[in-house]
């Protein structure tokens, strides 16, 4: 047997049996009803997944009997059945929830996709029901933790999202989660048992992303020894995430455009062969992509063609609020992993980490909570187990001078600084402690002005 449920409404008996005769021998469960107050009676004790009804009932009509069932606890999906005279009330109540729906005489072979993707859309409805029950009891959404009103924002965004095939782009800061983002995208979309490949735009060469997108055949270039299968391939049917989007070779955009424009592309070397595929593309930049685009960072065609969604991350600092449920669940996840018996944070630590500007944002606090975890090993997490720079920096600025840069430049530059003198001038890995990419480590240095600086020191 499928798993899925399905209820057949038809007030003349020998449509309604030969249907559910039908919808047996594909292998669901079926149950039947002469009437929409039946049907009712049926949902709310055998909990079907897909109600499939003919519009034209008597007493309660098929469209009437749809909003009675969103008004239920566990609402099924809807799929109506309807005569050629009534396809225009069909395609409204499409607009008040039904699936979709069918013309008499039914094509049986739209009716078993239709009930295929009904069933998977049912199972996807579950999962953000409970993920919405998670946010309530727990405050997260699958991986994502936050209540504030920037990270619900995001939510919303990202349950719509799921629902669609169009592409996504993400922007916020470095470390704000935007690869989290399109993980769950992926997983509430009805292509989560495809792949999902993630690849960093910024920390490939500009020679190889263009082989690494789209593979290339053998002899393309020198060393391509054998035929390669690049990112589209390889996530066929799946989420390609691209993460810095805007540090890609407008060249390589432009081909980029044209793959999410016509669905195929050719590997590097080839001939005209065409390849087709089916790839939904969630992009993600740390750079505000008009500003991007401003500076020739961002091809506006591109930017235009993944703006379909749209979702910002908030930096940390912008939803303190949800610093310490952060902290809590990063401890938890330490304990679990390494084996701790950590309680939480003091009262004193949790107010040094609210205080604190975290230009890493959340990837920052998760680096910072995991080197307390092991410093302090048991009991709570005090301020002697955080690091000197968040203590140091959470202490209260003085007020800027008119005219000088604002406290949040200044304290990033401070950061970069601090982190090139920790590391030795080592720039890769004071991009690693800083959570960032080498090549926006290098995008921050010209941005402040910052030299090959022997010493930084800061007093």
């Amino acid at each position: 047997m499928k798993s899925g449920k399905i209820l057949v409404v038809d007030d003349e008996p020998a449509e309604r049996e030969g249907l559910a005769r039908l919808v047996g021998q594909w292998g669901y469960e079926v149950e039947t009803a002469s009437s929409g107050e039946e049907a009712l009676n049926l949902v709310e004790s055998q909990h079907p997944a897909v109600v499939v009804t003919d519009l034209v009932l008597p007493e309660m009509d098929g469209l009437t009997l749809l909003q009675k069932l969103k008004e239920t606890g566990r609402p099924p999906i809807v799929l109506l059945v309807t005569g050629h005279g009534t396809v225009e009330t069909a395609v409204e109540a499409m607009r008040h929830g039904a699936f979709d729906y069918l013309t008499k005489p039914v094509d049986t072979t739209r009716l078993q996709v239709l009930l295929e993707k009904s069933i998977e859309q049912e199972s996807l409805s579950r999962e953000v029901n409970l993920l919405r029950h998670q946010l309530r009891q727990k405050g997260s959404f699958g991986q994502m933790v936050g209540q504030s009103r920037g990270m619900q924002e995001v939510y919303r965004w990202v349950e719509l999202a799921a629902t669609s095939t169009a592409p996504v782009l993400v922007y916020g800061e470095s470390g704000t989660g935007k690869e989290l983002v399109a993980r769950t995208i992926h997983e509430l979309s009805n292509r989560r048992n495809k792949p999902f490949v993630a690849i960093n735009c910024a920390a490939i060469p500009e020679t190889l992303i263009e082989s690494e997108l789209f593979g290339h055949e053998r002899g393309a270039f020198t060393g391509a020894t054998e035929r390669r299968l690049g990112c589209f391939e390889l996530t066929d049917g799946g989420t390609l995430f691209l993460d810095e989007i805007a540090e890609m070779d407008p060249n390589t955009q432009a081909k980029l455009l044209r793959v999410l424009q016509e669905g195929s592309f050719r590997r590097v070397g080839s001939g005209k062969n065409e390849i087709q595929v089916d790839v939904r593309v969630v992009a993600a930049t740390n750079q505000v992509p008009s500003e991007a685009i401003t500076n020739g960072k961002l091809r506006e065609d591109l930017f235009y063609r993944l703006n379909v969604f749209s979702i910002h991350l908030p930096p940390l600092r912008d939803r303190r609020e949800d610093i310490p449920l952060l902290a809590r669940t990063f401890i938890e996840d330490f304990n679990r992993q390494d084996n701790r018996q950590v309680r939480g944070l003091s009262g004193e630590a949790e107010k040094e980490l609210e205080r604190y500007h975290w230009p890493g944002n959340v990837r920052e606090l998760r680096n910072v909570v995991q080197r307390a975890v092991v410093l302090s090993g048991s009991g709570l997490i005090g301020v002697e187990h955080l690091p000197d720079n968040v203590l140091r920096a959470a202490a209260p600025a003085p007020a800027a001078a008119a005219g000088s840069v604002t406290p949040i430049r200044e304290m990033e530059r401070d950061m970069i600084l601090r982190a090139l003198e920790e590391t030795g001038q080592d720039k890769r890995r004071a991009a690693q402690l800083l959570g960032i990419s080498l090549k926006t480590l290098y995008n921050k240095l010209a941005k402040y002005g910052i030299q090959a600086v022997k010493s930084a020191r800061l007093t």
